[in-house]
């Protein structure tokens, strides 16, 4: 993409953002603007490599954190594998400026596929949203997702539509009630469902049907984040935006976002963000 375009692709999502015709859609990596919370497992290796330094796995999936999960719920049993994902996020994650800057913005719907609560903590002090989180079926059969309120008290779906702002987190989080969906068989659960849209929330897909996305942070290098973009993004009216670093997108990205006709913009993620944070200021 030539430098000439990124201006007015800047201005067209500044003005997305602020106008709620486009969503954020966060990945684990944009917690790291701010740079206290490079300490927490946020890349999927560094929590493969968490799990495995506090649970003995087989060499061969200690660098992949799904099966990494799995081995340690089945050997050591799910309430192990919980308390291991809440020490590895034991440490609040600082909200960074532009978390606090899209809780201002206060856009419909804002996703976050990180497991951190850094989000929640970006709109402390506001009564006027809500979030929803991912459960994982082996430890809540009765639902796909869980309702919380601004306190952190559960609340009913009902209750959501009033709200300005909805956070979805589908990965779960560790606040305020450590939900994880990070075992092989938490995600065999949730994709033998998704494509029929069954766990997506309801408000999530009225929310974003006359909208967009804007993905911060995000790669698409596994099948899993592809699909859950994908899935979210589904029915949605976009146009959408993904700032990565064009150079470095792997054959299976470069596909997945030419199939879901995402614009990249090629920048820095820190430069993008300080320019849209000097637009909405």
């Amino acid at each position: 993409m030539g430098a000439d375009r990124i201006p007015g692709l800047l201005a067209t999502v500044a003005d997305g953002l602020k106008g709620g015709a486009l969503l954020p859609y966060l990945g684990p990596e944009a917690v790291l603007l701010a740079p206290a919370n490079t300490a927490l497992p946020l890349a999927p290796e560094a929590l493969a490599g968490f799990l495995s330094k506090r649970a003995t796995v087989p060499s061969r999936i200690r660098r992949n954190p799904t099966a990494t999960a799995q081995y340690i719920e089945n050997f050591r049993h799910r309430k192990t594998l919980r308390n291991l994902m809440l020490e590895a996020f034991a440490t609040p994650a600082e909200p960074p400026d532009f978390y606090r800057l899209l809780a201002r913005l206060a856009p419909p719907l804002v996703v976050d596929t990180g497991y951190d609560g850094a989000l929640a903590a970006a709109f402390a002090g506001s009564d006027d949203w809500a979030e929803i989180q991912g459960v994982s079926r082996a430890e809540v059969r009765e639902g796909w997702y869980l309702c919380y309120d601004a306190g952190g008290g559960l609340m009913s779906e009902a209750g959501l539509e009033a709200r300005r702002t909805l956070v979805y987190k589908p990965l779960g989080s560790v606040r305020p009630a450590g939900n994880f969906i990070v075992s092989d068989s938490d995600f065999v659960e949730v994709l033998t469902e998704i494509d029929i849209q069954t766990p997506i929330p309801g408000l999530v897909k009225s929310r974003r049907s006359s909208r967009g996305f804007v993905f911060f942070g995000c790669r698409f290098r596994d099948q899993l984040s592809r699909t859950y973009a994908r899935q979210v993004m589904k029915r949605s009216a976009g146009p959408h935006f993904a700032v990565l670093p064009a150079a470095e997108l792997s054959r299976n990205e470069l596909r997945f976002i030419a199939e879901q006709g995402i614009t990249v913009i090629d920048q820095p993620l820190a430069e993008v963000v300080d320019a849209l944070t000097r637009c909405l200021a």
